[in-house]
């Protein structure tokens, strides 16, 4: 037979216990320190994310706003916006790559995706103003931009609308060139 006497039997433990015990009450400081520093970082990491996506929102709706009421210049420069902070999120996914795990660098990822669409999309909305106004070589500027400056397989689709807006254009108006005898 068992003698279960020997086994220790579990002892409940009250508040003055801990009083008394070597260790402290609460976790060692530098744990209380590396979580702060950790929430912080996440939360920095969100933010940083949600203001580069606010910010290209506004310029979005900044080049809208300038092409209706026909501030071109206004809107280009809107739009140049939006190239310059995808080219600085390339950077910063580049680097991010290499330093973070992979969640944070696909957010990235597809931010800086969106990014480059959107700019090539405001400048075939562009040629599109240009093309009504009856601004035909303006037109395939902006056109042509997109065909020489978007040149990642992702985005060849923007490329062909592009390339098709000129074919358009050309049915409409033909290039002087094509005029000439």
């Amino acid at each position: 037979m068992l003698d279960y006497s020997t086994i220790d039997q579990p002892t409940r433990c009250s508040c003055e216990d801990h009083l008394t015990t070597s260790h402290p009450p609460f976790p060692h400081p530098v744990v209380w320190v590396l979580a702060l520093v950790a929430l912080i970082a996440s939360s920095c990491a969100h933010d940083t994310y949600q203001q580069r996506a606010d910010a290209i929102k506004d310029h979005v709706e900044k080049f809208y706003t300038h092409l209706k009421a026909n501030r071109v210049d206004a809107a280009i420069h809107e739009n140049q916006q939006i190239e310059v902070m995808a080219d600085q999120m390339a950077d910063t996914v580049k680097e991010r790559a290499r330093l973070q795990g992979t969640t944070q660098v696909e957010r990235e990822f597809a931010l800086l995706k969106t990014t480059r669409e959107t700019a090539a999309q405001n400048w075939i909305a562009l040629g599109q103003y240009f093309a009504i106004k009856q601004q035909r070589d303006k037109a395939r500027a902006a056109y042509q931009r997109v065909i020489d400056t978007y040149t990642n397989p992702a985005e060849r689709p923007y490329r062909e609308q592009a390339a098709r807006a000129l074919k358009d254009l050309d049915i409409v108006s033909p290039a002087f060139s094509s005029m000439t005898p």
